[in-house]
């Protein structure tokens, strides 16, 4: 296969993506900030504290960084409880901050893909019921035309919401998120009340903005049945992809929601999205089990072959990126990978995945999807939910204790994929050789 044939379209936006409350530092007046002073939340015990001290600054370094590595483009996020600390008291401060790093960014020569809403909501949302409160998709719309409008001129990039579906699950069905519910009618709740604030929200930003491409990101999770000749198996993954990965999304095309035994008609959520943002890791193998209730009835686990994530968190699996490829391609909307990456604190891993995972992407264009975008997860290491400090998913490492940036080996392989514009044959032959049979085939 000739060089040129790797190649990705003109203009392709290749970046990096982080978000608010893992990058900023000292977040204290959200939900997650509460949710780390709580004994057993967060992997031992850890808090985000100054997190990689964006707040403070080191965000002109580490998008420095990226731009030396060869980016043009930085996903990030702002954070609504620094915006509204109050109901209806706006912090202009904070949205001068935000003004600044945006300038900032532009200014680095990368353009800003901004997510309104990435996991966190201000303490004051919280105790009035979170999302299960119908009047949060409102007092969401509040804080996007209060902001939207101020930044307009150097944002026309949205995600409203981030993987509301891993919000709705984590926090609602497994309880590894705030509130640490396992209700399943709440979660409905909530994920029926985020597809109102999306789609009112997508609508306050084209009344300000016509000409913003405003869709949200969708952490898609491969499935596959464990045993192909058991049909409760092909059953129980069928129900699970149907409410995880199709339920937000179908909403918005057809304007139905259904999720789990519930449904309900949604019709000002149909055309809401101006493209799909893709957000891929890994797959899971699904078995129908009986007696496990508690996670509706099935067992997950990878792949035994395939090859694993120190942690065991995510399996090699780029096949599955091209399912969620395909699976985005029939909403009829752009695609833009939002996060595609892997926790890898030796660097071991990460070139493998990497090109692997680019390698399915470039075929996928190759094939006719309209993908635009790579927003590899993350520029820098950083706090990583309820796993604290024990998921190292940087291009650059960083030391919490001196909040020093270290450089990994992909930093270099990034570089020259972005900078190029294509896949380099060298890359694939060193860290992906068994891509090279179905080149030269």
């Amino acid at each position: 296969m000739k060089q040129e044939t790797l190649s990705f379209p003109k203009g392709f936006l290749w970046g990096s993506a982080t978000a608010s409350h893992q990058v900023e530092g000292n977040n204290t007046n959200n939900n997650w900030f509460l949710w780390e002073q709580t004994p057993g939340k967060i992997t031992g015990g850890a808090r985000s504290g100054l997190a990689c001290d964006w707040w403070n600054g080191r965000w002109k370094e580490d998008l420095q960084h990226a731009v030396e590595d060869g980016q043009n483009a930085h996903r990030l996020s702002i954070e609504w409880s620094r915006i509204e600390p109050q109901p209806g008291k706006w912090d202009e401060a904070s949205i001068q901050t935000y003004r600044e790093m945006l300038k900032g960014i532009i200014k680095l020569g990368l353009k800003p893909m901004l997510t309104l809403h990435h996991f966190t909501d201000p303490i004051w949302i919280y105790e009035k019921g979170g999302w299960e409160n119908k009047e949060t998709s409102d007092r969401f719309v509040r804080y996007v035309e209060k902001i939207v409008p101020i930044l307009q001129d150097l944002v026309d990039m949205w995600i409203t919401i981030n993987e509301p579906t891993v919000y709705v699950f984590s926090g609602y069905m497994s309880g590894e998120f705030p509130p640490g519910k396992s209700d399943p009618k709440a979660a409905f709740q909530v994920m029926r009340n985020m597809l109102l604030g999306h789609s009112r929200a997508y609508r306050a930003i084209h009344r300000t903005q016509p000409q913003a491409m405003v869709g949200f990101a969708k952490n898609y999770r491969a499935m596959l049945p464990a045993r192909k000749w058991f049909p409760p198996d092909h059953w129980i993954r069928t129900f699970s992809s149907n409410s995880f990965n199709n339920a937000f999304a179908d909403t918005l095309m057809h304007g139905k929601l259904k999720f789990a035994l519930w449904k309900e008609s949604i019709p000002e959520a149909i055309g809401t999205q101006d493209y799909m943002g893709v957000n891929y890791y890994t797959r899971d193998n699904i078995k129908f089990n009986v007696l496990s209730a508690k996670s509706i009835f099935q067992e997950r686990f990878f792949d035994p072959d395939a090859e694993l994530s120190e942690n065991g968190f995510i399996a090699t699996e780029p096949v599955g990126f091209t399912e969620s490829l395909q699976w985005a391609q029939r909403y009829g909307v752009p695609i833009y990978i939002t996060e595609n990456g892997v926790e890898d604190s030796h660097d071991t891993m990460r070139p493998h995945y990497l090109i692997t995972h680019l390698y399915q992407l470039q075929k996928a264009i190759q094939s006719g999807m309209d993908i635009r975008g790579y927003m590899h997860w993350s520029q820098v290491d950083n706090f990583e939910w309820e796993r604290a400090w024990t998921q190292r998913f940087g291009l650059w490492g960083l030391n919490i204790e001196t909040q020093e940036r270290i450089r990994r080996p992909s930093v270099d392989i990034y570089h020259d994929i972005c900078t190029q514009n294509a896949l380099p044959a060298e890359s694939i032959a060193r860290f992906a050789p068994e891509l090279q049979q179905k080149m030269d085939e």
